[in-house]
């Protein structure tokens, strides 16, 4: 197995530990190999495949890090076949959320998903996706 070197602020590191320990796990090692499964298989699942889909997007951040406010804007316009709407909200007395909905394949969406993660200072980024071209509000009544 390859050993890898990864840098994190010593504050996820503690989070990261704590958890192990919690549940069970062996060491953070172990946590991490997990979590990367599941990020890497997130997108893998073959019933979204070549179907409309409509994502969500939830990004919380610092206000102060002006850079993330700057890269959300710049994804909105790189993706704008994607994103159908875009809101921005202040949250408490530091935060700013941006929320992004997405209508399209899911390989654009993926692709906007790991993008914004990528965003250095991003605190979270929470994202869920749903086929919409199957939806038949008639047959939701009954």
């Amino acid at each position: 197995m390859a050993v890898v070197s990864v840098s994190m602020p010593d504050e996820l590191l503690e989070r990261l530990d704590q958890f192990a320990d919690e549940h069970g796990y062996t060491g953070r090692s172990e946590v991490v190999r997990e979590a990367s499964r599941n990020l890497l298989g997130e997108f893998e699942e073959t019933r979204l495949e070549d179907r409309d889909l409509m994502g969500i997007v939830t990004v919380l951040f610092d206000y102060e890090t002006t850079s993330v406010e700057e890269r959300m804007m710049h994804l909105r316009h790189e993706h704008e076949d994607l994103v159908a709407s875009n809101f921005h909200s202040h949250v408490g007395d530091h935060y700013c959320m941006e929320l992004f909905v997405l209508e399209g394949e899911l390989e654009d969406i993926s692709t906007f998903v790991g993008k914004i993660r990528a965003t250095r200072d991003a605190l979270t980024v929470d994202y869920s996706v749903i086929p919409v071209d199957e939806f038949d509000p008639i047959a939701q009544e009954t």
